[in-house]
């Protein structure tokens, strides 16, 4: 059932084609409370599915949810084990009710670091998933920035190598279709919670021009509400794209 704060959701809202999440503050979420970090992280797949589910309600076709970067293989191997293990249930558990829901859901980053029972189970996730024409969920994992655009440097580069394009041929789209975003449109909205104010390596190509929305709010307590408070946010702002903008068009005309 819709909340009551979704319910007064003005229905003429500027909505954003694509949101990007950097789900940050599990850690100290848990330490609040005298907890483990590993409860932190299963609170942080609570709120997950909150917001998932509130995004596809709105109508909202794309979300990326930044789960485990390429840094993060650098935690204690203890974390990440028990990370691990919340990925295999997320898979048992989530997948199957997003597939439900016409959710696609895609993996991006790179899995080769990741066990093995994990890349078969990502994969089985997208093919089960392939045809949904709902949301399109992208969780990144394993993920960087540098990652995306040195393994899209290479593929050009490899394509002239094998004399299929001539290096005059790398242009912004040429190279743009080989990252990991590609073909779907670029976040309009990136939101970041736990107080920090960077991207931290996140579609550092494909954030160009993307409104950032920095919160307080640890991950575990980002609910509908803040959701709404993001996307009301983002309907405030005016994107000019390097042009001038309605007050810059008015004091021209």
């Amino acid at each position: 059932m819709m909340s009551q704060s979704e319910a007064e959701k003005p229905s003429n809202s500027i909505l954003p084609r694509h949101v990007a999440i950097i789900m940050d503050g599990n850690g100290r979420w848990a330490k609040g409370r005298g907890r483990p970090r590993h409860m932190g992280h299963q609170a942080g797949a609570q709120a997950a599915e909150v917001v998932i589910e509130s995004v596809a309600r709105r109508g909202i076709p794309v979300l990326s949810l930044f789960a485990f970067s390429s840094e993060n293989w650098s935690r204690p191997q203890g974390e990440i084990r028990r990370l691990m293990d919340l990925f295999r249930r997320a898979m048992k558990q989530a997948v199957p009710k997003l597939h439900e829901n016409g959710v696609r859901v895609s993996f991006l980053g790179d899995r080769s670091r990741f066990p093995e029972d994990l890349q078969v189970k990502m994969g089985e996730a997208e093919q089960l998933t392939a045809a949904n024409s709902g949301l399109h969920l992208n969780i990144a994992a394993g993920y960087g920035g540098r990652w995306d655009i040195l393994q899209a440097a290479r593929g050009a580069a490899q394509e002239v190598a094998d004399g299929r394009i001539r290096p005059e041929d790398i242009d912004e789209a040429a190279l743009g279709r080989k990252l990991s975003l590609s073909g779907l449109p670029a976040p309009d909205l990136f939101i970041r919670t736990g107080g920090e104010r960077r991207i931290s390596n996140y579609f550092l190509w494909d954030l160009a021009y993307t409104e950032l929305y920095f919160t307080d709010c640890l991950w575990p307590d980002f609910d509908a509400d803040a959701l709404n408070a993001a996307l009301a946010d983002f309907s405030e702002r005016e994107r000019r794209f390097g042009g001038v903008g309605r007050e810059g068009a008015e004091s021209l005309a």
